[in-house]
């Protein structure tokens, strides 16, 4: 890990050492991987309703490829999404029948990722405190441009991925930064507002997001 790497994370861990007392940084907090965290259902109900705050669609679903791949079928149906680009790691299992998938392996010209109705990737890990889904650049995540062009993102969150907050992702993404790979951090769908504050939705990426928690 680089100097400058190794000073941002020592940052973020010197930052917490001014909360108020009495107040917790992080309440329900228990050791897990060597990892400060919520608990398991804390961190999941958590994660389900800051994603929600950002006007993303969660669908919750038990960890098994069937299960998960129905709560993919539900997502396109609900945006007559029937063709997809997929990351080239996400697992045959989580591809429902009914939809056409195009495999981004080896990678679809911006205009192929133009043509589809949506992308379906995994992720590398959903920060709970910030609804917060982090795409790392690996097979399962996909390259950068295949979650930013297509409209519709739908993305498969697993409960056992989840983290507390920014520096407990810090930390479980060491390795992605070691290797350099582009990290994408995902707060709901692409947005943004002029001064007056209006809302506009799809500017820089894609306008609907769908989560697909698996737990």
């Amino acid at each position: 890990m680089s100097d400058a790497r190794t000073e941002v994370l020592a940052r973020v861990r010197n930052a917490l050492g001014d909360v108020p007392v009495g107040e917790a940084a992080v309440p329900e907090r228990v050791e897990r991987a060597g990892v400060v965290a919520l608990d398991m259902e804390a961190l999941v109900e958590r994660f389900a309703e800051r994603v929600e705050d950002y006007r993303a669609t969660v669908t919750r679903c038990e960890a098994g490829d069937d299960q998960i791949a129905l709560a993919v079928a539900a997502a396109t149906a609900r945006h007559g999404a029937r063709r997809l680009a997929v990351a080239p790691g996400v697992a045959g299992g989580w591809r429902p029948d009914g939809v056409t998938f195009s495999i981004d392996e080896p990678a679809l010209s911006i205009t192929e990722l133009d043509a589809v109705d949506g992308v379906l990737t995994g992720s590398a890990l959903g920060i709970a405190e910030t609804g917060t889904i982090v795409l790392d650049g690996g097979p399962s995540s996909g390259r950068r441009a295949l979650t930013l062009v297509p409209d519709l993102h739908i993305c498969v969150v697993r409960a056992a991925d989840l983290v507390a907050g920014v520096p407990e992702a810090m930390l479980a993404l060491r390795d992605a930064f070691a290797a350099g790979r582009p990290l994408t951090f995902v707060s709901g769908p692409s947005a943004t507002s002029d001064i007056e504050l209006d809302r506009v939705e799809g500017v820089h990426g894609p306008r609907r997001l769908e989560v697909v928690l698996a737990t």
